[in-house]
């Protein structure tokens, strides 16, 4: 799952300076190269990562480029106790249904958030708030991202076309899901930061696996 939420403000705050107070005081191992995986990304990125497959038309097949590219996403993620109990606490206060305060996506197998990940690019994900899917932003840390996410996510004519071909070749060649909505993945996040700063509100993304 990848959700994007809106939550009151002062709601995260209080997350913020909970999660703050609660912190480990030993950082956290480094499970990946980041900087070195970054670079061979960057020199990948306006390759197809995937091969058309060959028994389900319209489906594709991964490439050990795209397994790689997978294993550095999931590596990047924070899956700590620490980090998963500010997941929980984070999600009780989203939201109840999807619409213009909630973004829900789901796949069998692979993230959204990295299927979107691989359609954009490393520099244009880079420009997403947060770390690879997940962050929590007060009101005006999302007035402040607004317009890189804007300018990252507002896709038109051929790079939409594009973008929309690779999110369905990661969600058929590493995910269970032909028929994943990729305009709204590209959308439904931005529904809701524009959402929050219209309404003074923060926001929050996560990646979550069950």
């Amino acid at each position: 799952m990848w959700i994007v939420g809106a939550l009151p403000d002062h709601d995260v705050r209080d997350l913020l300076s909970d999660a703050v107070q609660n912190s480990p005081l030993i950082p956290l191992p480094v499970r990946s190269d980041v900087p070195g995986e970054l670079t061979w990304w960057r020199g990948k990125a306006q390759m197809s990562l995937f091969s058309k497959s060959t028994t389900t038309a319209g489906d594709w097949t991964a490439d050990e480029d795209a397994l790689r590219l997978s294993t550095f996403f999931d590596a990047c993620h924070d899956d700590s106790d620490h980090a998963e109990k500010l997941r929980d606490a984070v999600m009780d206060q989203f939201p109840p249904d999807v619409g213009q305060g909630l973004f829900v996506a789901t796949a069998r197998k692979a993230s959204p958030f990295s299927a979107l990940a691989y359609a954009l690019g490393p520099s244009a994900t880079l420009r997403l708030p947060g770390w690879f899917g997940d962050f929590l932003l007060d009101a005006r840390q999302v007035r402040a991202q607004l317009l890189a996410a804007e300018e990252t996510l507002t896709l038109t004519g051929t790079p939409r076309r594009d973008a929309i071909e690779r999110i369905h070749a990661w969600m058929t060649g590493l995910g269970d899901d032909p028929v994943h909505d990729a305009d709204e993945l590209l959308d439904g996040p931005l529904r809701v930061l524009r959402h929050a700063a219209r309404t003074g509100q923060g926001a929050a993304g996560q990646v979550r696996w069950y």
